[in-house]
């Protein structure tokens, strides 16, 4: 899965991009079918704002955000969001026994 790292606005240090990357790719083992992630770090007026975008096979996409007083904890957050997002989809896969739960 190929992982990308930028910043809006701000500079981020390595370790913080390192941190990114290694997030995305646990997470990249709860996805069905992962195709890239995206990791967006913002500074905007004090906070700092970190989102997340992973894209999975078929064009479904998981984005996150989270807003805080420094870039490791909006970063845990966002992950936390994306994490949830990933579990419910693979329990609605489950119960639907493996079929697509949307329809098609």
């Amino acid at each position: 899965m190929q992982v990308i790292v930028s910043a809006r606005h701000c500079e981020v240090p390595d370790e913080l991009k390192e941190r990114a990357e290694q997030h995305m790719l646990k997470l990249e083992k709860l996805a069905h079918r992962p195709v890239s992630a995206e990791v967006v770090f913002d500074a905007d007026h004090g906070s700092r704002i970190v989102e997340l975008r992973l894209t999975q096979a078929m064009g479904r996409v998981k984005i996150a955000s989270a807003e805080a007083v420094d870039f490791l904890t909006a970063l845990d957050g966002a992950v936390a969001k994306v994490k949830k997002q990933l579990t419910r989809e693979s329990e609605t896969r489950v119960r639907a026994g493996g079929r697509r739960s949307d329809g098609g």
